[in-house]
């Protein structure tokens, strides 16, 4: 394996990530006149949203909270626009603002270097099978919250006879039709593929293991709206009281609400609320089956805590995503956590230290790493 030595330069910028927050980065970037590169471990960029997404994926929020920075979405777009629709606006983003991303590039290790004052990055080319090193004054990482995709060790999970898959791996209900599908966790991709694979006529049954908020895209408006008017605690009260109101007593069929609010969940752990898109009506009228928590697994037959067993044909797991920057990211230290998320407290969560920040990694959605990007970009251009 060859060593290929690229661009050294000290006013260069390597963004680390061709997501939504990579390329918004990299375009702000690009405005003010500042050299910067793209690296992606993927063949295209929002590889998430162009990959490892289900059909039906629709942004969870109205369109203006999801722009990208110099750049609406056209009017003609729905006020949520889904998946397809995003995919373009990106590809359009990206060469509206000659974003330069060098794909299939697999970051292996960052380093610091204390008398150069510059960081060394050393990137494997998976197309030519070369490790390729550049040589930066800053290093933005913007690999995303949803990085590696992230299922939990269960007793016996080897031993399923059926379909094993993660919610990346996901498409649609169709293949499912009168299949026995049981989908692992609540969060907004587990709700909604539970009601993609219902809608197929898939028989249904979700885990919902935690107490879980769900609003209605009308209630998270009413929130949003608020959020100008009353103070916090009592835009939040106002918000569950809704959702009582909209959802009612949920208990009886195996969901309850958290004690905290689905604002200070947000805030304080970035546990986002459900925005329902007819999940909810559905458990209600037992389309859709609520389950405990697993505890074992044998051929096809699932056991759960509440001592009942049922078989299954299929177990998609929407169960999240670990992130993977803290296996090449070396001297950090300051600015991520393990989890690989800011570690710093808002709105100074995107600086770090010796040229390092991150973008869209503080549990803020698309808004807020078009905001991390503006700053950095704008930092970054007062230090040259």
């Amino acid at each position: 394996m060859e060593m290929s030595q690229k661009m050294s330069d000290d006013e260069l910028v390597i963004v680390a990530g061709a997501g939504p927050s990579g390329i918004a980065t990299s375009a702000c970037l690009n405005l003010l006149s500042i050299p910067n590169i793209v690296l992606e471990r993927e063949d295209c960029c929002a590889p998430l949203w162009q990959k490892k997404s289900y059909d039906r994926l629709h942004l969870h929020l109205p369109k203006q909270s999801c722009e990208l920075p110099h750049m609406p979405f056209p009017s003609v777009y729905p006020k949520y626009v889904p998946k397809q629709q995003f995919i373009e606006y990106l590809e359009d983003y990206v060469n509206h603002f000659k974003v330069n991303i060098k794909y299939n590039r697999s970051i292996m290790s960052a380093t610091y270097d204390e008398l150069t004052k510059t960081w060394c990055v050393k990137a494997m080319n998976t197309t030519l099978y070369e490790m390729e090193e550049y040589k930066t004054r800053f290093l933005i990482i913007a690999t995303g919250e949803t990085c590696d995709p992230f299922i939990p060790e269960i007793e016996g999970l080897d031993s399923f006879k059926g379909e094993v898959l993660h919610s990346t791996q996901y498409k649609s209900g169709d293949k499912y039709r009168n299949k026995s599908v049981l989908v692992v966790g609540c969060g907004n991709s587990g709700m909604e593929i539970a009601f993609d694979l219902s809608d197929f006529g898939a028989k249904t049954s979700i885990v919902v293991r935690n107490p879980v908020h769900i609003l209605s895209k009308e209630i998270l408006q009413v929130g949003l709206f608020l959020f100008k008017f009353l103070p916090f605690k009592l835009r939040e009260f106002i918000v569950v009281m809704l959702c009582k109101l909209w959802f009612g007593d949920m208990t009886k069929y195996g969901i309850t609400r958290p004690v905290e609010g689905p604002f200070t969940r947000k805030m304080k752990y970035g546990k986002f609320p459900v925005i329902d898109v007819g999940t909810a009506k559905k458990i209600k009228s037992g389309e859709i089956q609520v389950l405990p928590g697993i505890t074992t697994i044998k051929a096809k037959e699932v056991t759960f805590k509440n001592g009942y067993s049922y078989p299954f044909d299929a177990i998609v797991f929407a169960t999240g995503f670990q992130r993977s920057t803290n296996k090449w990211l070396k001297d950090d230290g300051y600015l991520l956590d393990d989890d690989g998320f800011s570690k710093q407290s808002f709105p100074n969560h995107w600086k770090g230290r010796n040229g390092l920040y991150c973008a869209g990694l503080a549990r803020r959605g698309l808004y807020g790493s078009g905001m991390d990007a503006q700053n950095i970009a704008n930092h970054i251009k007062t230090l040259l």
